[in-house]
């Protein structure tokens, strides 16, 4: 049932209209003894799913006694983090998702279900795995809530990604990544349909329907003068809300182009992106815009690693972002890659393949580092110079030597691509 839903292209939502949207949702469902918040971490921070808990926290008091920020992969939040995104929010009331130990896995998606959905790139079963807290939790309420915006392992953001991968297990985790990156993340990113998303509703549909979920899912893009705005909120405890968000996120965040990119200078915002694992989204997002032969320049201040987690860091430096066949070549003959699938994906998704150039730009990484990871390296602080942020808009740009750039400011924001990469 669709309890909420407000958004359009030309629509910007207020603090106060959030608020009034989220509370007209949350009458309808009726009153409440014990809620759990699924909010995504730091990472998707400009979702306004911060406040967005701070006013189920309003709405329902003492009665909301869980907050599981809904990890993945990532780093705990932080006390400052939690401050930050979560102002109002009771510290007290936060729970760590420990993707490794503290899950439990409720069903099986068969792999000839895996095998159709993904056209024959894999065959095996997937699990499907919560979160304890989710799981057993006990609670009469379970809102997930989050942004609904392009991605590469499954077409776009948001509804059971949140559960199923955000406070999922390492398995699950593993394996859903490794099938988007095996069928192709070219043909699923900006596509609400994909073989990763139905696999998720199938679990859905047959382990958690007994589960009191409701999703909360805003869209967020970028006014004219160049500010982050809500254009939608939407709320429902089904695949409806979704499909809205998603339809907008489409509308609001694909930038499509009509001629390759031959020089694209992403920026990485040093509080957000710190290591390459969430700033690959640089390149993630600008692939299907970028010409052969064309040049990526990421500026990444904050990047001091690889992979959040030491494990997947270290496979990153060992292995490297050397292209598809390479990478499968190495899962098949290393059983430490074979066992975390999921970082195997990522050194897919990281990979231009050999079609265009990508130099990082890093604060905190040596060019050893960079260079042994498969990238090029290029010295932030020249770089800066030459590419000066708040000189550049986030459209094409002509620079003082009359060259010409297209920069992007925030890469979690959008999606580029080509008439002819995306439609072909």
């Amino acid at each position: 049932m669709l309890y909420f839903e407000r958004g359009s292209v030309g629509d910007t939502l207020s603090l106060d209209d959030l608020r009034a949207g989220l509370f007209q949702a949350l009458e309808r469902l009726g009153s409440r003894r014990r809620v759990l918040v699924v909010p995504p971490d730091f990472t998707r921070v400009h979702s306004q799913a911060g406040v967005l808990t701070r006013f189920a926290h309003e709405f329902y008091g003492t009665a909301l006694t869980d907050v599981l920020p809904a990890l993945g992969t990532h780093t705990p939040v932080t006390p400052a983090q939690i401050a930050e995104m979560f102002a109002g929010v009771p510290p007290e009331l936060f729970r760590v998702h420990n993707w490794r130990t503290g899950i439990t896995t409720v069903g099986e998606v068969p792999g000839e279900y895996v095998k159709q959905v993904s056209g024959g790139a894999v065959d095996f079963a997937w699990p499907a795995q919560l979160a304890n807290l989710i799981w057993t939790g006990r609670h009469d309420l379970i809102l997930s809530v989050g942004q609904v915006v392009p991605h590469e392992v499954i077409g776009m953001a948001g509804y059971n990604k949140n559960l199923f991968i955000g406070a999922g297990g390492v398995e699950g985790i593993n394996r859903s990544h490794f099938i988007g990156a095996a069928y192709g993340m070219e043909k699923m990113m900006g596509r609400a349909d994909t073989p990763v998303r139905r696999i998720l509703n199938y679990a859905s549909e047959h382990f958690t329907k007994h589960l009191p979920i409701v999703y909360v899912h805003t869209v967020v893009g970028r006014a004219d003068d160049g500010r982050l705005v809500v254009r939608g909120l939407f709320v429902s405890d089904d695949g409806s809300g979704f499909d809205k968000a998603a339809a907008l996120s489409l509308k609001v965040n694909f930038e499509m182009l009509d001629e390759p990119l031959k020089k694209v200078v992403v920026y990485l915002d040093p509080a957000e992106f710190k290591s390459t694992w969430l700033g690959n989204k640089a390149i993630y997002r600008t692939r299907m815009a970028m010409a052969d032969g064309g040049d990526l320049i990421i500026l990444a201040p904050g990047l001091k690693e690889f992979g959040e987690d030491k494990e997947i860091d270290r496979l990153i430096r060992k292995y490297g972002y050397r292209g598809t066949p390479a990478t499968l070549a190495a899962v098949k003959a290393n059983a430490e890659l074979q066992n975390n699938l999921s970082a195997a994906a990522h050194l897919i998704h990281g990979s231009s393949e050999g079609r265009f150039n990508i130099t990082y730009c890093p604060g905190q990484l040596t060019r050893q580092e960079i260079e042994g990871a498969g990238f090029r390296y290029a010295d932030l602080k020249e770089m800066t110079r030459r590419y000066d942020p708040p000189r550049l808009k986030d459209e094409w740009n002509t620079l003082d030597d009359g060259g010409q750039i297209f920069y992007i400011s925030n890469p979690s924001l959008g999606l580029w691509a080509h008439r002819g990469r995306f439609e072909g």
